[in-house]
């Protein structure tokens, strides 16, 4: 039996069974392509789309780690690093200053102190040189006035002694001009040449006072030689 084909021309026999087991194809050209949406792509067409994916995904993770490399100041342990960093040199220079303050604080204090004395010992002076002239021009003494006048001096001398003071009185010792001031001149000694020896203290005229090794009122003296 004969029969005509879908573009009808004459064609060979027609097979129902053929076309029910073969299937119909979808038609080819503009059909082809709008119906195309509705049969999945070919094999090749996998891959390529395979291939885009893969290299999107490795483009994101490039993206992803110039973003981390461009802010990793921004790690929360960097930052808690840096700014311990930070707080540990400014309790250090903080630490620094305090010290240098208190040295300073220290130091003002005990200049302080120190003037504070002087200015005590300034004013002590007067009433030791009245003393030592009392105690020079003792009529006797053995009395009791003298044994009571020369115990109250010493007492007195020990305890400025203790708190620094130190009683100059450098008759006989080389002359300093330093710590003793020359107000007159004694001739050499009838044993000794003119001019043999080094100027020493002949007489002492006032005594000198030195406090913590500063001299704080020269002695007065007479040099001979």
């Amino acid at each position: 039996m004969t029969g005509t084909n879908d573009a009808g021309g004459d064609g060979g026999e027609w097979d129902p069974e053929s076309d029910e087991s073969s299937g119909s194809r979808p038609a080819q050209g503009a059909e082809g392509a709008e119906l195309g949406s509705d049969y999945p792509p070919e094999n090749g067409a996998d891959r390529e789309d395979d291939e885009v994916t893969d290299a999107e995904i490795l483009d994101a993770a490039d993206v992803s780690a110039a973003v981390d490399a461009a802010f990793a100041d921004d790690d929360p342990l960097a930052l808690a690093l840096n700014q311990r960093d930070e707080y540990l040199d400014s309790l250090r220079r903080l630490q620094a200053e305090f010290e240098n303050y208190k040295k300073r604080v220290a130091k003002q204090q005990s200049d302080q102190v120190a003037r504070a004395a002087v200015s005590l010992v300034d004013t002590l002076l007067p009433v030791l040189d009245t003393l030592d002239l009392a105690t020079e021009h003792i009529g006797d003494a053995d009395s009791a006035d003298g044994r009571a006048l020369l115990a109250v001096a010493g007492q007195l001398h020990d305890v400025l002694a203790k708190a620094g003071l130190e009683r100059d009185y450098p008759l006989g010792e080389k002359f300093d001009p330093n710590a003793h001031e020359a107000v007159g001149h004694l001739p050499d000694d009838e044993d000794e040449p003119a001019g043999s020896g080094e100027p020493v203290v002949g007489e002492v005229m006032r005594a000198g006072y030195r406090w913590r090794g500063a001299v704080v009122r020269p002695a007065m003296v007479m040099v001979r030689g």
